[in-house]
C-alpha cells in the first residue's frame, strides 16, 4: 500500500510563492510518473505538472514559466515550486503517483492541500 502526503499549501497574496511537498511511503523511484493535479470548485481536476522517474517534466500551459516540479529520491519526496501566483491558481492540489508496465497499472492519490491566492 502506498501513501502520499501533501503539505505546504496555504494562503498567499498574488505574486507570491509557495512550495508544495509530497512525501511517499516508499521509494518514488518505483513510480513511472509522479505529478501534481489541481481542482477548483466547480471545475475538473487538471494536470499541473508531472515528472518521470528519469527526471523528464511536463507542465500545463497555464503554469509554464511559473511552476517547477522536482523530485528528491533520497527523501521520497516530490515538490512543486509555485512562483508568481495568481488568483486563478486557487485550488486543492493533489499529489499523484503512477506505475505501469505489462499488464499492471497502479494509480495513487494524496489527500490534497488547499492553495488560496488572494488579489
Amino acid at each position: 500500500q502506498v501513501q502520499l502526503v501533501e503539505s505546504g499549501g496555504g494562503l498567499v497574496q498574488a505574486g507570491g510563492s509557495l512550495r508544495l511537498s509530497c512525501a511517499a511511503s516508499r521509494s518514488i523511484s518505483t513510480f513511472n510518473t509522479m505529478g501534481w493535479y489541481r481542482q477548483a470548485p466547480g471545475k475538473q481536476r487538471d494536470l499541473v505538472a508531472h515528472i518521470t522517474n528519469r527526471g523528464s517534466t511536463n507542465y500545463a500551459d497555464v503554469v509554464k514559466g511559473r511552476f517547477t516540479i522536482s523530485r528528491d529520491n533520497a527523501k521520497n519526496t516530490v515538490y512543486l515550486q509555485m512562483n508568481s501566483l495568481k488568483p486563478e491558481d486557487t485550488a486543492v492540489y493533489y499529489c499523484n503517483a503512477k506505475n505501469y508496465g505489462g499488464t499492471s497499472y497502479y494509480d495513487y492519490w494524496g489527500q490534497g492541500t488547499q492553495v488560496t491566492v488572494s488579489s
